[in-house]
């Protein structure tokens, strides 16, 4: 059913790096731990999704998730879309405790917790932009036309959802995340003719991941904070203390006595996340405070990396490691409300 794995977004790697690397009496650490749970949060309600829609028809529905287009020079990303040959649904997560109030006179969602409120967009008024977009992207690839729906799926089943007493179809739209298939199929149902052929379907499938691109922007300019802010050395993956002490192939925590032989590859993943994909010997050196050249290019040459230039202006492309390896302490964060 799923053609592209759900996976942590890169926004939240980096949110992750930068977090673990700045002064902790940094001023934007709290903005930053801030937009890291929250983003978070939002991720672990979509994951959440993921049992749900498994009971749907495997040779029905396909799943993509984190789908990003571009049309008319603007991008548009939608959580998770639901694909069949008579129709697309476009879903719009949103992992809120509490109660939760539409508010259709100002186009906003309120949310009580705690005894305090807090606003957030109306997610309403976007999915019904992102469904003229998605239409607009079709029409754009001359692809057939096809229904478009959306929902906005709350994935806390103890959040109580209210409005005003006017606005009378809101469960059309907004549903908690356990009726989620039967909705599907509802909706499926309703569609008596389809609009792809298998061909068709295949190749629209294959056009979406061809044009989806990822958003990576730089995680230091959104917060302006400069690579000399950035804090180096390996840091110990129980304690989080800094740095860690080089001993015998391996590196040694002096305050909780842990043994780390894979820190430096968590520390180059931090700095391809914050820094950026390529790096130098001699800056592998002053990132991982190794005072030997000789240890620091035995280092990048175990990894096998693509390289550009020779000798000593051969330049290592981080991208892969990345991409194999992604250790992250997400899972273990408390999370605030997306």
């Amino acid at each position: 059913m799923n053609v592209n794995e759900r996976k942590i977004p890169r926004i939240i790697l980096k949110l992750e790096a930068l977090h673990g690397r700045l002064n902790p009496l940094n001023v934007k650490i709290t903005h930053i731990k801030e937009d890291w749970n929250k983003r978070l949060a939002g991720y672990r309600g979509e994951v959440s999704l993921d049992y749900v829609l498994g009971f749907l028809d495997a040779q029905e529905y396909v799943l993509l998730h984190g789908v990003r287009l571009e049309v008319d020079g603007k991008y548009f990303q939608i959580d998770t879309l639901v694909l069949s040959r008579k129709l697309i649904l476009i879903l719009e997560v949103k992992n809120l405790a509490g109660t939760i109030y539409f508010d259709q006179v100002f186009n906003q969602l309120i949310q009580l917790k705690d005894g305090q409120e807090n606003s957030y967009p109306d997610p309403l008024v976007q999915i019904s932009r992102q469904e003229r977009q998605l239409k607009r992207w079709i029409e754009k690839n001359n692809l057939p036309r096809i229904p478009i729906h959306s929902l906005v799926v709350i994935s806390n089943d103890k959040t109580l959802i209210k409005t005003s007493s006017n606005h009378k179809f809101l469960s059309d739209k907004v549903i908690h995340k356990q009726i989620l298939p039967t909705r599907i199929n509802q909706l499926t149902n309703s569609v008596h003719k389809e609009a792809y052929s298998e061909k068709e379907f295949k190749k629209f499938i294959r056009i979406i991941k061809k044009k989806h691109e990822e958003s990576d922007p730089s995680i230091l300019e959104r917060y302006k904070i400069t690579g000399e802010e950035i804090l180096t050395g390996v840091i110990c993956e129980i304690c989080n203390f800094r740095p860690l002490i080089r001993m015998h192939g391996s590196r040694y925590c002096s305050k909780c006595q842990h043994s780390d032989k894979q820190g430096h590859l968590r520390a180059l993943i931090d700095y391809e996340l914050l820094l950026g994909p390529e790096l130098t010997n001699k800056e592998l050196k002053r990132f991982l405070n190794i005072s030997s050249r000789h240890v620091s290019l035995r280092i990048l040459k175990s990894l096998n990396l693509p390289t550009t230039g020779t000798k000593k202006s051969t330049t290592y492309d981080l991208t892969q490691l990345t991409k194999q390896n992604v250790p992250t302490n997400s899972n273990k964060k408390p999370a605030t409300t997306k």
